[in-house]
């Protein structure tokens, strides 16, 4: 039945009220539903979870604001200049700590933004720590079977994509016998093939390359639409994963670029989808 936990605390004044909310809305705080009425007011910061921790025995040696983050250098470097816009070096040199090592495996700082409140910051060195218990695909194509179908239309960015792949397998363990090209005439063969290998159940993963690039006319949508629905398709009826590896593009110089000239090999990345796709379904099955 508990819903939330809400820790109230009076600072000085107003102002000090809108300074420290410059400081927690750019630490990325979601603000909550303030209050005024003619005694004062109020505003609220909220944090993804919260939890209450009591203590018996000696007293904590942290603050007892605490707030948890990832990239704590960063958040350093966010509160260290929003210091030094309000306070003065002095206060500074004071207020706030430099990060350091805690015996709960973990690194902390702390900062006084305001002399009433004492807020620690602190991010684990485990970096599971927590995040959700899910089950997750591994990166080892050891032992598994692909086949990749790639359009020969546009050969000169479907190329590239195929060699992408095959090093995307190779690196992560597959062997070169367990892999089968298909090459189709262009995009809208790729379904058509696709289903073909994947109802042959002879293959963990179907990887699909091709590339299309837009013209004068709707043929581009026309294609792409049914492409994609083909190979959602045949994933969907067959069980098979299916990687998209097909690129949209406006001109050629967009595509070379998704190609591996600028913005990485949507080949490369296709096979690593494919191969973890195959670890999830392995996992979800109970296989090894």
């Amino acid at each position: 039945m508990v819903k939330g936990i809400t820790l109230v605390r009076q600072v000085a004044s107003a102002e000090t009220l809108d300074k420290l909310a410059s400081l927690f809305g750019a630490l990325g705080f979601e603000p909550g539903k303030g209050w005024e009425d003619g005694s004062g007011r109020g505003a609220a910061f909220l944090a993804p979870l919260g939890n209450l921790e009591l203590v018996a025995g000696r007293a904590p040696a942290v603050p007892p604001i605490l707030i948890e983050v990832t990239q704590l250098d960063q958040v350093r470097t966010v509160v260290e200049q929003w210091m030094k816009a309000n306070c003065s070096a002095e206060e500074i040199g004071e207020r706030l700590s430099e990060i350091a090592p805690t015996h709960w495996n973990s690194r902390l700082f702390t900062a006084a933004p305001e002399a009433s409140l004492l807020l620690g910051f602190w991010e684990s060195e485990n970096p599971l720590h927590g995040r959700p218990i899910a089950i997750e695909g591994d990166l080892s194509a050891v032992g598994m079977r692909f086949a990749i179908v790639v359009a020969r239309w546009n050969a000169v960015i479907t190329d590239r994509l195929l060699q992408g792949a095959l090093d995307g397998l190779l690196r992560s363990g597959a062997a070169r016998a367990d892999i089968k090209i298909v090459r189709v005439p262009g995009a809208w063969e790729i379904p058509a093939a696709a289903r073909t290998l994947a109802e042959s159940k002879s293959y963990d993963a179907i990887i699909t390359l091709g590339c299309l690039l837009r013209g004068e006319t709707a043929h581009y949508e026309a294609i792409y639409t049914e492409v994609a629905r083909g190979i959602g398709q045949s994933q969907q009826e067959t069980g098979v994963p299916h990687s998209f590896g097909v690129l949209t593009c406006e001109t050629l110089e967009q595509a070379l670029d998704r190609a591996g000239v600028k913005a990485g090999n949507k080949g490369f990345e296709a096979a690593t989808a494919a191969i973890e796709m195959v670890s999830v379904q392995r996992k979800l099955a109970g296989k090894s």
